[in-house]
Parts: structure tokens; C-alpha cells; sequence
């Protein structure tokens, strides 16, 4: 756990891979960044990092914002007008944990299929599709999720997207993929990133989820649309001075961080092979950095098992009664996976 240990917090933190600190050399590139004004445009280190993910993700532009979802929703606004409808997935993000914005700011109608992961029905979305006209809601864009966060993390194969892509193209709407943790399955499939990003017309990236910096993600997209996109930020508050200190972190973690993510899924791994034998996750299942449990056969409920846990030293995430979850970062290093794994086990058999 490079510069953050279980000495120093006290716990170790399997909540999510938001909670990262800053290492050294990301506080030192933070320190020595260039900066100027980003609403006037002049912030060479923000502009450097826009240029640097646009080119990676295979795009002619990039807009650097606080959080997902503002550049989920720059994105979705990009693609779907106000009273027109987007497609996605029933547990999506965009819909689950973004407090209704495509409706409240976009003015965006959506629909869901049932929840998935990454397990979509190609023909089934393309059913779901309205046409304008006949005093129906018209279908302007598909949205993904890339890895799916509800789902444990699942990686939506390429050969799905590319079905998915040939689907939006005969109906002529767009596709944006929340990829937020896109990285990660760049790095378990080996996918490149430009191979991802040309499928859709918009990507919101994060650089705070795995990658451990402390904010920040991008919209990515075409030029034309970027240019839309800043007054869009503009009007969500997302308008950004001397900003190129969470950008140099950003850049950093890029630089830095991507590979390793590689270390994180073997961790999850293990921690899923742990606990497979107590019937909570498929092992098999668990191919990035998020381990789901599902606790419906257990002697505890989620909350329960957080409470001790905790007092063991060890933070786990709750999403329901019985649900609970996982997650490993570059914080939590095989010590701390091993601490982890004896106290949920010794909780389970007793």
C-alpha cells in the first residue's frame, strides 16, 4: 500500500476505489503544475490532459470536468434533446446513482432494459427502439457501462459493443458509453482504448476510480461536440479556474496507474476464491476489481456484516440487505488483502 498503509488509517478500505490517497509523486506533480484560468482556456496543464485522453480514447477533443456524472450527463445532453429518450441498462449508473439529472437538467426521457451487466440482449435493445413520429418518445441514444459497477464489475464483450454499435447505426441514434472504469477492462481484456472509444460517439472517463486520483474525469467526443460541451459544464457549475493541479494528478495517474490495475484484479481474485466456498460470489465471475456478495444464504445481512467487519479493522461496502461489495485499489496491497480475507471467513464460519 504505497504511502497509505493500514498503520496510517486504521482499516482496510474495500468500500470502493474512490477512496485512494494521493501518493508522493502525484502530490509532487500536483505541486509543480503549470495553471492558468480553464474557463478562459489557458490552463496548459488541463489542456495537455485533454489532448493526452481525446488522442487515447481515439477522439478529436476531450473536456476535463469535477465528477462522472457531469460528464455524463455533458454527454448525454450532447446526444439526446429535451423531451427525446435514452436506452440503457435498469441498474446503469446514469439512472441508479446520478439523483435523476438526465431528467431534471437534460430534460432527457429513458427507458430500461433489465438489469444485465454486461450480459446484453443485442436483439432485445434494438426492439426497444422508437422511431420519431406516431406520438411516441423517439429513441435518440443507447448508453453503456464500462466495467458495470452493479454487476461486480462485468466487462461488456467487444463483440457485444460491435453489435450494439451495428443496432444504433440502422437506427441512426447515438451510443455513449459511462466508461468510468473503462481502464479496467481495457487492461482484463486487453482491448485498446481507441478500439472502445470509436464505437461510440461520446466516453465519459474517470481518473479517481482505480486510478487514484483524488477528482476528476473527461467527456470525450468530437470536436464540434466538445465545443457544445463547455457550455454545458459552464451551466451544470462546472466551470474550473486554476485547475491544472487536479489535472497534473489526473495525468499522473494515467501514467502511472493504468498496468497495475492488473494487481487489483488479482487481488479481487483472491478475495473471491476466499469466498466462493461459502456461496456469496462466483469466483469465475470476478474478472476486474469489484467482488460482489450476495449474502440472501448467509447467517448475516449486509449491514451486519459491515458493522463487524469494521470492528475488525476492515470497511466493506453495502448496497442492500444482502448485498454487500468489495472493491480493491492500489491502496490495498496483498497484506491487507490477506487481513481482509481471514476476518470475513471468520466471520462466515462462526
Amino acid at each position: 500500500m504505497a504511502d497509505s498503509d493500514l498503520d496510517r488509517r486504521g482499516f482496510v478500505d474495500l468500500r470502493s476505489d474512490t477512496v485512494t490517497w494521493p501518493t508522493t509523486g502525484m502530490r509532487q506533480a500536483m505541486a509543480e503544475a503549470a495553471v492558468g484560468d480553464d474557463v478562459y482556456g489557458e490552463d496548459p496543464t488541463v489542456e495537455a490532459l485533454q489532448q493526452r485522453v481525446a488522442a487515447l480514447l481515439g477522439h478529436e477533443a476531450a473536456l476535463f470536468a469535477p465528477s462522472g456524472t457531469m460528464t455524463n450527463q455533458i454527454a448525454l445532453q450532447l446526444l439526446v434533446a429535451p423531451g427525446e429518450e435514452l436506452l440503457c441498462d435498469a441498474d446503469a449508473h446514469v439512472v441508479t446513482y446520478e439523483l435523476g439529472a438526465a431528467a431534471a437538467f437534460g430534460g432527457i426521457s429513458s427507458r430500461t432494459w433489465p438489469a444485465c451487466g454486461g450480459a446484453i440482449d443485442v436483439e432485445a435493445v434494438a426492439a426497444m427502439i422508437r422511431p420519431a413520429g406516431y406520438h411516441a418518445v423517439a429513441t435518440r441514444a443507447i448508453a453503456v457501462e464500462q466495467t458495470h459497477n452493479r454487476a461486480g464489475g462485468q466487462v461488456i464483450s467487444l463483440e457485444r459493443l460491435r453489435a450494439l454499435r451495428a443496432v444504433a447505426d440502422e437506427a441512426g441514434i447515438g451510443m455513449h458509453c459511462d466508461g468510468a472504469r473503462i481502464w479496467n477492462a481495457h487492461v482484463a481484456d486487453g482491448v485498446p482504448l481507441a478500439e472502445y472509444g470509436r464505437l461510440f460517439e461520446t466516453v465519459s472517463v474517470c481518473l479517481s476510480k482505480g486510478l487514484g486520483a483524488p477528482v476528476g474525469s473527461l467527456v470525450v467526443s468530437s470536436a464540434e461536440r466538445i465545443d457544445r460541451a463547455v457550455t454545458i459544464r459552464k451551466r451544470l457549475g462546472g466551470g474550473m479556474r486554476q485547475v491544472g493541479m487536479l489535472a497534473a494528478a489526473g495525468d499522473y495517474a494515467l501514467r502511472h496507474n493504468v498496468a497495475r490495475l492488473a494487481e487489483d484484479h488479482g487481488r479481487a481474485r483472491r478475495l473471491a476464491e476466499a469466498l466462493a466456498p461459502f456461496g456469496l460470489v462466483e469466483a469465475q465471475r470476478v474478472r476486474t476489481n469489484i467482488v460482489p456478495l450476495d449474502l440472501r444464504g448467509a447467517t448475516l445481512d449486509a449491514p451486519t456484516l459491515a458493522t463487524l467487519t469494521r470492528e475488525r479493522g476492515v470497511l466493506v461496502s453495502v448496497l442492500g440487505p444482502r448485498t454487500a461489495r468489495l472493491v480493491t485499489h492500489l491502496d490495498v496491497d496483498d497484506a491487507g488483502i490477506e487481513h481482509a480475507i481471514s476476518v470475513l471467513v471468520g466471520l462466515l464460519r462462526s
